[in-house]
Order: C-alpha cells, then sequence, then structure tokens
C-alpha cells in the first residue's frame, strides 16, 4: 500500500487505496466534488456500514452527473474496469473535516433563509476558489491521482483546476449555460478541454476567454450537452403525456435542502386538496377544477424537510408512505444497474393509483442511496416536476419527459437553465403562492387540443438529441479514439 501522510481511520485507509487502484486501472477516470458518501464506500468494499448516519451533501448535481456518465459507461452492471468515480471529500483528513463541516453547514443555512441569499451570491462572485474546503480536498485528490498520466474527467470546477495546474491531461465538463470565469483559470494551457452544454455556452466561453487575452483553440471547446443518466432516460419510453387521468407530481429540495420555505408553502396547498380527494372519490373532475393529484416529495438526505411533509400529512389527517429502504441502492461489485420501478410504470388510470399512497416522501440519509431512490421511484413515474431549474433536476425532469414548474433558482446558471426549456414552452414558473390556481389553469384546455401540462410533456418527449446524448459524447470526448 502506497503511504500517506493522510490522517484516516484504518477502514478508510483501505478503502482510499483501493479507490486509488481502481483510478489507475479504469479505462474511465472521473472526478467530483459533491459530498461525503463514507459509509457507501466501505460497504462497497466489503466492510461493514452504518446505513444511517448522514453523509456531509454540497451537490446532489455534481454526484448525479458523474454517476450518469459511470453508467453509460458501464451499461448494465458497476465494472470498475470501464469507469469509476471518486469524489476527495470522502478522504479529507481529520484535522481538515471542520471545514468540510463547516462549508455545509453555511450551504443549508443560506439555503434555508433566502434573506441571505445575497451573501452566497457574492461567494458565487469573488470567493469559490478561497473557500476553505478546496484546500482541504486537494491532499486527497491530489495522492488519488498522482500516477494517472490518462486523461482525467472532471465534474467540478475545483478538480479541474487543481489538476491542470498540476499538468494533469483534464477534460472539464461545464454542465450549464453558464460560464464562470473559473472555469477560465487555465483554459490557454495544453492539457485541459471543455466538454460544454451548447453551442451558445461554447460561444460564452470563447468570448470570455478572449476578452481575458486567452487564445482559446476552437478545438478545445467541444459541444456534448448535459450528462444524464441514461436509466432516467429510459423512463420515459412506457410514458405517455398527461390527459385527464390522475397527475404525478414531484416535488424536489436540492443537495443542500434549498426552497423549503416553497415547499412548505406547496404542501399547505397540496395536502388538504389530496386529503379532500380520497374523502371524495366522487368528486365531480369539473366541479373540483383540477384531475385527481398524487404528490412525491424527495426530501433528498434532509430530514428537517422529511419532518417537515410528515407534520403536515399528519396536520391533515392524509395518510402517506415514506420510501427509505435499508441501503436500496445496488452498490457493489458486478451489480445490475436497475432501471425503472416497474410496478409504477402504468399511465392509464383515472383513478389514484392502489399501489402507491396519493402522498409519498422519498428521504435516506445517504447521497447514493437518495439518488438511487429519485431514479427508481420519480423519474418514471413523475408527469411534472416542481424543482428549482438546477442542472440535475431540471435536465433530467426533461430527458425523463416530464413538464417542469420552477421555484427559485439558487445561482445565476439557473436562471439561463429555466429560460431554456420555457423557451421550449416545457417549464414555467411555479405559482407557489396559488399552485392549485395554477394548475387548474395549465391542466385545462382553453378550446384546444391540449392542455399546456400534455402539450409541455410531448414536447419533452420529443426533445432534441443534444439534450439526451450528452454523457456518450462526454466518453467519447474522453476516450482515446
Amino acid at each position: 500500500m502506497t503511504k500517506t501522510n493522510l490522517q484516516l481511520p484504518n477502514k478508510l485507509k483501505k478503502t482510499l487505496a483501493k479507490d486509488k487502484a481502481y483510478l489507475e486501472k479504469t479505462q474511465l477516470s472521473i472526478v467530483t466534488i459533491s459530498a461525503s458518501y463514507k459509509e457507501d464506500l466501505k460497504g462497497f468494499y466489503g466492510f461493514k456500514e452504518d446505513d444511517q448516519i448522514p453523509d456531509v451533501v454540497f451537490s446532489r448535481a455534481h454526484y448525479s452527473m458523474a454517476l450518469g456518465i459511470a453508467v453509460a459507461r458501464w451499461q448494465t452492471k458497476i465494472d470498475p474496469q470501464k469507469a469509476w468515480v471518486i469524489d476527495p471529500t470522502n478522504y479529507v483528513s481529520h484535522d481538515d473535516w471542520f471545514n468540510v463541516k463547516l462549508t455545509e453547514t453555511v450551504g443549508k443555512t443560506l439555503a434555508r433563509h433566502p434573506v441571505l441569499k445575497s451573501l452566497k451570491d457574492l461567494v458565487d462572485k469573488f470567493g469559490r476558489q478561497k473557500l476553505p474546503i478546496l484546500k482541504s480536498i486537494t491532499p486527497p485528490l491530489n495522492y488519488l491521482t498522482k500516477n494517472l498520466d490518462k486523461p482525467i474527467l472532471s465534474l467540478h470546477i475545483a478538480t479541474g483546476n487543481i489538476l491542470a495546474a498540476q499538468g494533469k491531461q483534464v477534460i472539464q465538463v461545464i454542465t450549464d449555460p453558464h460560464v464562470r470565469e473559473d472555469y477560465l483559470a487555465y483554459a490557454e494551457y495544453p492539457n485541459i478541454k471543455f466538454c460544454v452544454f451548447d453551442s451558445q455556452t461554447k460561444t460564452e466561453f470563447l468570448q470570455k476567454a478572449f476578452a481575458l487575452g486567452k487564445n482559446i483553440a476552437d478545438r478545445k471547446v467541444i459541444i456534448t450537452g448535459p450528462p444524464i443518466d441514461p436509466r432516467i432516460i429510459k423512463a420515459k419510453k412506457t410514458k405517455t403525456a398527461w390527459r385527464n387521468n390522475v397527475l404525478r407530481i414531484c416535488l424536489c429540495t436540492g443537495g443542500l435542502g434549498t426552497n423549503k420555505d416553497e415547499i412548505k408553502k406547496l404542501l399547505n396547498q397540496f395536502l388538504p386538496l389530496i386529503r379532500e380527494q380520497l374523502v371524495n372519490p366522487d368528486l365531480d373532475y369539473a366541479q373540483a377544477k383540477l384531475p385527481p393529484l398524487q404528490l412525491l416529495l424527495y426530501a433528498g438526505t434532509h430530514q428537517d424537510i422529511r419532518n417537515l411533509a410528515v407534520e403536515l400529512a399528519e396536520k391533515f389527517y392524509l395518510p402517506y408512505q415514506e420510501i427509505s429502504p435499508q441501503d436500496p441502492a445496488p452498490f457493489y461489485p458486478q451489480a445490475k444497474l436497475t432501471i425503472t420501478n416497474q410496478k409504477n410504470q402504468t399511465k392509464t388510470q383515472k383513478t389514484p393509483d392502489p399501489y402507491l399512497p396519493s402522498f409519498t416522501v422519498i428521504y435516506h440519509p445517504q447521497l447514493v442511496d437518495a439518488n438511487e431512490l429519485l431514479i427508481r421511484h420519480g423519474f418514471p413515474w413523475a408527469d411534472g416536476f416542481i424543482t428549482k431549474p438546477s442542472g440535475d433536476m431540471a435536465y433530467d425532469a426533461v430527458a425523463a419527459g416530464c413538464f417542469l414548474l420552477t421555484l427559485r433558482e439558487w445561482g445565476e446558471w439557473e436562471y439561463n437553465i429555466r429560460q431554456v426549456f420555457e423557451q421550449k414552452d416545457i417549464s414555467r414558473r411555479a405559482q407557489v403562492a396559488n399552485i392549485l390556481v395554477q394548475l387548474q389553469n395549465l391542466t385545462a384546455t382553453h378550446g384546444k387540443a391540449h392542455s399546456w401540462i400534455e402539450q409541455a410533456m410531448n414536447n419533452a418527449l420529443g426533445i432534441e438529441k443534444l439534450f439526451l446524448q450528452g454523457s456518450e459524447k462526454i466518453i467519447s470526448t474522453s476516450l482515446p479514439s
């Protein structure tokens, strides 16, 4: 075992050595910064794990996109020889762990208090490369990659810049239609190239580089589209656009627990209506002005949002189901990759699904498992998503053939994402204070052949290939031809 100065428990030292070996031997080496999923790593390598120890989580997007590319490479089962993903957050030394926890705590606090968001915007603009966590993740990142001389695929701006500065061959994925100046820090270096969202993002990249006096060859910036887990794309194959049957909505928070205040307002409107529909199953559709509703809340790894949902369900005497099984992700060598939850694929019933209560909560304290539950139960099932327009939820929902109603944006890039899907008439801003009135309007045909929801779903089901083939194009860019 190669010696390391990282201060880690013995089991993590062993998983570190195994992660390093996989990264060196695999065909496609992927790095990101998203979360500490230490317990799942222990389980993957055959050590005892605790399924209830909460992960430290910064971002579902940076995890799910990296995983999506790996799944596209693996195809049917986890195969570390084909691709491997590492997150150095798992191996931050004990003395530096305070910086990791502090970063998560600050992020969660800002996410739950909209009045503080201006502070977060200042960090986005001036301070991302100065956050204390970056100094903490650098030693394990350097250790894991020090023997690599092949291209390294980076799904986070920090990992790409750290590696590029050291002369490593880097393929940096710019996942959103927005180019931060941090992406340009080493753009002129010969050892880095970029995968970008679309042609407009490429133009923005080259223009910003030129303004900084950096002449970047056009061939270094490759248009790939966003990386999507292929299991999510397959979820839409049995899906048809909603017309007049049960309307299935997935309401989602983000990696840091964003939009909690909006989620509470929405639940206070949805849950009493769903209760009324259950108590009066013969309630006339025309009288109610809304079809029967089913709601799935993705609380992610956030127990406070899960508790909020359960408390409100009990307040309104609404039966609910919680999906939070023990260690649900198939995360072990050669594990078969599940595609969809087959039970929930039927889309024709006009009364609430007897196999799924009208209100369901997905929660798991660990990101690997929470993400798996969303892929398995959320994307194949839902007609529409209510979520902030993030680079994971928005891309994934549209790839699954769903309409979007968007919550408050978390960063400048999310304004751009929202505009992309509004222009395609797949998305609209959620009217949080009057969501039921908005849904009455969106489910009505207004004398036309289709309601807005039906048309939006048809638009999503027919989305152009740029939004579906990103993972495969990134892989082809990363591997030698």
